[in-house]
């Protein structure tokens, strides 16, 4: 059900590499690496890490079979309800698959006790990671609420597991069924978006289990009755089938009671045995070769291999971030920085409950011979099956993982899940500790023993080239006239009335300090000791905005070209270093900025400053690594030219802004092909100096370590850098937007399943405005899963999977984006759609009493688990100086937001959002979307993939 509010962010987020732009005079840039910045990176064992982590837990097993685990985390007032059950995709018979994943969207639409949306229940009540998923092995939800909301959320949570069916009625079936349709089109629409269904097929033989996608297969949706579903339902989510998991604010003896209140009077279902399933074995060698409207050729290597619980998975997985999941990979350092024939590669073991998928692969590069690449890739893939990977291999793969553990595990929800797992899987919640430990201890020759073992039998070789994507296979919809069969009439249990939330208290948003470096770089800090990780972020007044109109793309560059190697450490020896500590050092930008971030294990904060510093400061720009990022730029571009989400964020921006606005230029960020092929390393140097420079820089820190500890480190690293003799960069915004040109632009996808509309409009808003009461209101319009929009393209027409409007903050002027990925032959319905909506909305039906109090609860209440991580706390500290907002900003949320009247909302979204403005880009096939609009008397014009 994955479905999220789309922000600006998120949208850039998919589709975008490394980002940001500018303008600057090429002069060179620099001084020599300093003492510290030189010296030894020194880690601390990976033992050491290891010991830090633990999630204390107690169990009990209620009379009805539900297992339930506990872990105690008062740091903040929420608890995680997480709740797995043992059914999955693999646990399907032939003529029902994909029947996990429909209950997982059926059980999102309410319950007997619970009628109507089981989202619009729990909105209300403030909830974070609010979600659920299916996959091979176990269906999950989960949501992390306030402690006062914790006893509603059981008695939902319950009511759905136990009192679920009545609410099934045949008019819902029908629904979902569409909606998952619309699921599949979204995934297959993609670039490489039909590969796995082959994978699984060539790997797995008729009738085992792995072998259908958890998505299932619509013709078996279809056919399927409302009995046959309900029935399936009955067979697999009782309660002695399933694992709760409750982590945070709550003890063991709190638990005990609530559980055996909601849960208790439950009654047992069938025992669900998990399918078993062999590891097969290929006969001989397959190859396959599909096509694709793709920029790059993908070959890939893949092999079914043992699952979680062996004793080889751990070595296969190590084998596989040797081979092709580092930074430092062997196939990264031949084929990519090495010979330079591949653009990208990856390798790893996707482990499931009773099997795995070993899978490598490489994006081959543009004119070069896929076939030489692969046996290329084959030869270095041979060579360490036969002779293992070094000491000091292992040991980097081993500290990355232990340190993304570390961090994985600082939500509540991160908690529960790894318990959830642990126990369902292995019936022991520490299993996680067993494989920390595992991957602390593995050797080099277990690792060589174990590719040995599964990687010398036969392969199934797949590739992907460039070509018309072979015939796809639309979901079928039960014939016209078709009558269901009739279901039995469920048996209703009437049930204790639904608690009451109690009082939620306003959040206290951690204490704000700040310092200064001896340079004068300003520093803003908070200490938050939940786990033992440092965040730090040297924020530049850049990003996208700082690219020059007639120079796209050139900042973005040399962004990427920061962390790919500096003047003391080349790119193996940079990626090696992050490795060993534990640290991860990434460069990119937001449409105003651009930053360098740092996460570490705090025991090795010292050195990964140092290697954070290094990068910054002392950028190589060799013409070597400059040629070679630059054709991995001119082949993202291309690979944009082929995803509907990307085209669609090229072509908007300067239909909004115009192409001389500073945000007038594609939010992916990445440019023109003209700019990237011109650009030398003079002028990435030029860049470096204008944007990339302490007068400039503004850095944020969260970390468990003391402020005069850290900014001792911070002075260690970063003190003695001074501006560049050069004049620091400037951006121009123009007064005023140009004025709207409200049309319709169609950009021709052939072969495409579905059609991405991308809409919006520029508001007469900066980044710097209150804009509260707006988002209020447009969480009711269009940025909830509630929202008018979505409850009428997802939830009644069954037209997509799910729709978003959005206020996208920026520094200055502030667009209100809508993403819309529909079915084909509804894109033009849906744009009328959309617009129906939001004049209603906005001319007639604005916010009702009922969505207020909705709206307000939630957004109120769920500031709770909004500070929960470091992470979030960096963010909002970012957030806070970009908008100008006071460090107690998130303290006068809820104040301010619970005066709210349904007017004031009102006023607020007709002040600003106007559809008559709204510029609409359609990506999809041209031959089955134009006549649409055409029928509907809507004038569309047909532009080129930008």
């Amino acid at each position: 059900m994955r479905l999220r509010a789309v922000s600006l962010a998120a949208l850039l987020a998919a589709t975008a590499p490394a980002l940001a732009f500018a303008q600057a005079p090429a002069v060179a840039v620099a001084s020599a690496p300093s003492v510290a910045q030189a010296q030894d990176l020194q880690a601390a064992p990976v033992a050491d890490l290891v010991a830090e982590v633990d999630i204390p837990w107690s169990r009990f097993t209620l009379d009805n079979g539900l297992t339930v685990l506990v872990h105690e985390d008062r740091k903040a007032p929420v608890v995680a309800v997480s709740i797995w059950y043992n059914v999955g995709s693999k646990d399907e018979p032939a003529g029902s698959t994909g029947f996990a994943h429909l209950f997982e969207h059926l059980m999102f639409g309410g319950s007997e006790n619970a009628p109507g949306s089981y989202l619009g229940r729990m909105r209300a009540l403030g909830p974070t990671n609010l979600n659920g998923t299916t996959w091979f092995d176990r269906t999950n939800y989960f949501q992390t609420v306030p402690t006062p909301a914790l006893e509603q959320t059981l008695f939902l949570e319950s009511d759905r597991m136990g009192y679920l069916l009545g609410e099934v009625g045949q008019d819902v079936l029908d629904l979902q069924r569409g909606v998952v349709q619309n699921e599949k089109r979204q995934r297959d629409n993609q670039p490489y978006g039909l590969f796995s269904y082959t994978q699984q097929d060539t790997l797995f033989p008729v009738g085992h289990p792995y072998r259908h996608s958890a998505i299932g297969s619509m013709a078996d949706l279809d056919a399927a009755s409302l009995e046959t579903v309900r029935n399936w339902f009955r067979d697999n989510y009782g309660p002695n089938n399933a694992v709760l998991v409750l982590s945070g604010d709550i003890d063991e003896a709190t638990a005990r009671t609530l559980t055996e209140r909601y849960f208790g009077p439950i009654a047992r279902g069938p025992v669900n045995e998990p399918a078993q399933a062999d590891v097969p074995t290929l006969d001989a060698p397959v190859e396959i070769t599909l096509h694709d409207r793709v920029a790059n050729t993908r070959i890939t290597r893949n092999w079914a291999v043992p699952g979680m619980l062996s004793e080889d998975a751990v070595p296969l997985a190590v084998g596989a971030s040797v081979l092709g999941g580092l930074a430092s990979s062997r196939l990264d350092n031949e084929l990519v920085r090495g010979d330079e024939t591949a653009v990208s590669v990856q390798a790893g073991m996707q482990a499931y409950h009773r099997v795995g998928i070993f899978q490598v692969s490489a994006n081959v590069k543009a004119g070069e011979d896929a076939e030489a690449v692969g046996a290329r890739l084959d030869a270095i893939m041979a060579d360490l099956i036969q002779n293992g990977p070094t000491e000091e291999e292992v040991a980097r793969v081993a500290t990355r993982y232990v340190a993304g553990t570390l961090q994985s595990l600082e939500q509540v929800n991160g908690k529960a899940s790894t318990l959830a797992e642990g126990q369902l899987y292995a019936g022991d919640p520490d299993y996680y500790k067993r494989e920390l430990e595992a991957y602390a201890s593995v050797t080099p020759a277990q690792v060589r023993d174990a590719m040995q073992r599964w990687l010398t039998r036969p392969v199934a070789s797949i590739t992907i080239a460039p070509g018309e994507r072979e015939a796809y296979v639309e979901a079928a919809s039960a014939p016209p006239g078709a009558t269901p069969v009739p279901a039995q009439e469920i048996q209703r249990v009437e049930r204790m009335a639904m608690p009451e939330i109690g009082e939620v208290p306003d959040i206290d948003f951690p204490a704000v300090e700040r310092a200064r470096l001896s340079n004068g770089m300003e520093v803003v800090y908070v200490q938050v000791d939940t786990v033992p990780v440092t965040r730090v972020a040297v924020e530049f007044d850049a990003g996208y905005a700082a690219d020059r109109a007639d120079r796209l793309g050139a900042h973005s560059l040399m962004l990427d070209l920061l962390d790919e190697a500096t003047t003391t450490r080349g790119p193996t020896d940079l990626a090696e270093a992050q490795e060993r500590l534990g640290a991860n050092i990434n460069v990119g930008a937001s449409m105003d900025r651009s930053t360098a971030t740092l996460s570490s294990p705090s025991a090795n904060l010292a050195p990964s400053l140092t290697l954070l510093a290094d990068v910054i400061r002392n950028p190589a720009f060799s013409e070597a690594e400059v040629e070679r990022v630059r054709q991995q730029r001119l082949s993202a571009i291309a690979n944009e030219r082929t995803n509907p989400n990307a085209i669609a964020l090229r072509a908007l921006p300067p239909l909004l802004y115009g192409p001389d606005s500073p945000y007038g230029r594609g939010f992916t960020g990445t440019g023109d092909e003209a700019t990237v092929r011109a650009l030398t390393a003079a002028d990435l140097r030029g860049e470096h100096a204008a944007w990339i420079r302490p007068d400039n820089a503004t850095v944020f820190v969260v970390s468990d370590r003391p402020l005069a500890e850290v900014q001792a480190e911070l002075n260690r690293a970063l003190g003695d850098w001074s501006a560049p003799s050069a004049a620091r960069g400037e951006k121009r915004f123009a007064a005023t937007v140009p004025a709207a040109q409200p049309r319709i632009v169609l950009i021709d996808r052939p072969q495409s399943p579905q059609s991405l509309i991308l809409g919006g409009q520029i508001l007469p808003l900066s980044g710097t405005d209150d804009t509260l009461t707006l988002n209020a209101a447009n969480s009711i319009l269009g940025a909830d899963f509630l929202s008018r929009i979505n409850a009428d393209l997802r939830e009644t027409k069954g037209w997509s999977y799910g729709v978003r409007g959005n206020v996208n903050l920026v520094e200055h002027q502030v667009p209100y984006l809508i993403n819309a990925p529909v079915q084909a032959n509804r894109t033009a319905d849906s744009v009328a759609a959309l617009i129906a909506q939001y004049e209603r909305f906005l001319e007639a039906e604005g916010v009702t009493a009922a969505e207020r109090d909705r709206a307000v609860a939630g957004n109120t209440r769920s500031l709770a688990g909004q500070y929960e991580t470091s992470a979030q706390v960096m963010n909002a500290l970012m957030t806070n100086a970009l908008f100008d907002r006071p460090d107690d900003y998130a303290e006068t949320v809820a104040s301010r937001t619970r005066a709210l009247t349904p007017a004031e909302m009102d006023a607020a979204a007709r002040a600003a959002i106007d559809p008559d403005r709204f510029v609409w880009v359609v990506v999809g096939d041209a031959s089955v979307v134009r006549p649409q609009f055409e029928a509907l008397g809507m004038t569309v014009e047909v532009q080129p993939i930008p």
